[in-house]
């Protein structure tokens, strides 16, 4: 018959169960801490992003006019964005400005980056002038615009009229007007774009560019393998804050232009302020808003799917 052995009783070190407690009222603690910490932002987001979206979806269902009852009208207005013709139409001016200004302040502005990043003389001055314009208001250079752009002896035309012997009709034809818009919006945040990718480019290892300039590469071999590719990136992200700005662009247009002439520089922001604010038309802007998130979430939630693969 087998000898059952018998283990040795273990008794609980003194004090340990007090030890467990004090460790689990430190970690609530800790946690109630965070939470209280975690409470103002909370309450912020709460009050002024997600109280305001879905009181803008409540809003959007309801017909509503100045000095009437609300009018339960359901989906009518979200029907009418398919219909608008004045709405398309400040959808493709969005359109048209936020693909030229995006692709013309992407590369200048990286290009003064890789201009700027090199040693030179004044580099440093040439910096600072390079941030100026990101300081300007944005309604302040939009009036300043007039002044630039005036077709009878502003300094412009006055330029281009000594220069090539041609005066554009800046504010007065639809094509140049826009082209005006986009030129005073590029002029300002070109420097952005500037900024971050010159910062992206200063945090790139040396080392890579040393050992590619021992094994005899180009400098455009340099660039297309290693600055690009490091770079990548930055530069989606400096592009997906450069887009949702941009879709939201209103202080220049309504300030240089006012939409015109005729509709010609009508932005969607501007269009969508003058249906809610002059023709006080409140449930069809708010079916606009729902609209224009629509299609920045679709682009923005693209882009971040690219920039993740990019850091997978």
């Amino acid at each position: 018959m087998s000898r059952l052995k018998t283990l040795p009783e273990t008794h609980p070190e003194p004090g340990a169960h007090e030890h467990r407690l004090k460790r689990g009222g430190v970690a609530r603690s800790a946690a109630r801490a965070r939470m209280l910490f975690l409470l103002p932002a909370a309450l912020w987001v709460l009050a002024f992003t997600i109280f305001p979206l879905l009181f803008a979806l409540y809003v959007s269902l309801f017909g509503i006019r100045p000095g009437r009852p609300w009018r339960f009208v359901g989906l009518e207005n979200f029907e009418r964005l398919f219909t608008d013709a004045n709405l398309h139409n400040a959808l493709r001016v969005t359109l048209t400005f936020v693909s030229t200004t995006l692709v013309v302040e992407m590369l200048l502005g990286f290009a003064l980056a890789l201009l700027f990043n090199r040693e030179m003389r004044g580099r440093q001055l040439f910096r600072t002038l390079m941030t100026l314009p990101l300081f300007a208001t944005p309604v302040a250079i939009g009036y300043l615009g007039i002044t630039l752009f005036y077709e009878e002896g502003g300094p412009i035309n006055a330029l281009l009229q000594a220069l090539i012997g041609f005066r554009p009709p800046w504010l007065s034809d639809p094509t140049w007007a826009l082209i005006a818009v986009i030129i005073i919006d590029v002029w300002q945040w070109t420097p952005f774009v500037f900024l971050v990718t010159l910062a992206g480019l200063q945090s790139l290892p040396d080392e890579v560019y040393e050992a590619a300039a021992v094994d005899g590469a180009s400098s455009f071999q340099i660039f297309r393998a290693i600055t690009l590719p490091l770079m990548a990136p930055t530069l989606l992200i400096t592009l997906l804050l450069r887009l949702v700005e941009a879709f939201k662009v209103f202080d220049i247009p309504a300030s240089l232009t006012l939409g015109g002439p005729g509709r010609a520089t009508e932005v969607y922001s501007l269009f969508t302020y003058r249906t809610a604010l002059r023709f006080f038309d409140l449930g069809f802007a708010s079916a606009q808003g729902f609209l224009l998130l629509i299609i920045v979430m679709t682009i923005v939630t693209v882009l971040f799917t690219r920039v993740r693969r990019l850091f997978d």
